[in-house]
């Protein structure tokens, strides 16, 4: 039986959900913007959703039959919230159901890793999207890009470790398919962009890019754990500056087709990124 209910994008007006809503819509597909304060997107119904809040899971899933998952930002445990709804929505009907989670976390792993590995067991048509690293942290909402803008630094423990950065259009794009193509993709994708990067190159392309002097400066794991801790809890921190040791390590040193095989069209670098999202700097005062 073919898809043709709504998809409801959770996380709606986030890096990912609202570039994978704003795709949906315009190839015609009916969608479900889901946020805490419901959102507003053009072509969208929108919802109030809270991943905390189980009286708003009803009536985001009411005809519901494909959703796109993003996980609460912040929190070590999620599956803790996110299994009682994926039951709710298998219950309602919803047939296939796509994951954000990351290429640094397997399926079983910490953190959103435990929902990766409950999917399979829930719907018939899954996926999880592992992306690398956003490039969008250098340019939007994120630590990084503010302290680029502020003191044109980038901090780290990640040594010189290499990256395959990807774009979140990129991401969307894959969400897109997985989400309304007539095969499900039934496996997780690991998502990167066409080449892996240091935190020294992406410092000299953005230099490059904005014309204005931007450095990588290279922490301790300790320095990195802490200074994430002055903004969000330490189990979070923990896990986030682990993950950069793993970058120094070697772990992201990788890039893959997943962007081309699943989209036809290759990945972007993050130099035509950097070059949409960051030239608007060099008119800033």
């Amino acid at each position: 039986m073919p898809l043709t209910g709504t998809i409801l994008v959770v996380g709606a007006t986030g890096t990912t959900g609202s570039r994978t809503a704003a795709q949906l819509i315009a190839a015609g597909h009916r969608v479900r913007a889901a946020g805490r304060r419901g959102a507003s997107l053009p072509g969208a119904e929108p919802v109030r959703f809270d991943w905390y809040d189980p009286a708003t899971f009803g009536d985001a899933l009411t005809g519901a039959d494909r959703v796109y998952l993003v996980p609460p930002i912040g929190d070590s445990d999620p599956a803790a919230v996110m299994l009682p709804f994926l039951h709710q929505a298998r219950a309602a009907g919803v047939r296939r159901a796509v994951l954000l989670s990351s290429s640094a976390i397997a399926e079983g792993g910490p953190a959103v890793g435990m929902v990766h590995q409950a999917l399979p067991g829930l719907f018939d048509e899954w996926a999880v999207l592992r992306p690398s690293w956003f490039m969008q942290n250098f340019t939007g909402a994120h630590a990084h890009a503010d302290s680029i803008r502020k003191d044109g630094v980038i901090m780290t423990a990640a040594g010189t470790g290499r990256v395959g950065f990807v774009d979140a259009d990129d991401i969307a794009a894959v969400a897109a398919h997985a989400l309304t193509d007539d095969h499900s993709p039934d496996t997780d994708l690991v998502l990167t962009g066409p080449q892996a990067l240091s935190y020294d190159d992406i410092a000299a392309i953005v230099t490059e890019v904005t014309g204005r002097p931007v450095v990588h400066r290279p922490l301790s794991y300790e320095q990195m754990r802490d200074r994430l801790a002055a903004a969000i809890p330490l189990e979070f921190a923990t896990m986030l500056a682990g993950m950069d040791r793993a970058i120094a390590e070697g772990a992201e040193n990788r890039v893959t087709d997943t962007v081309q095989r699943i989209t036809g069209r290759p990945p972007h670098g993050f130099r035509s990124v950097a070059e949409r999202e960051l030239l608007p700097l060099r008119a800033a005062p």
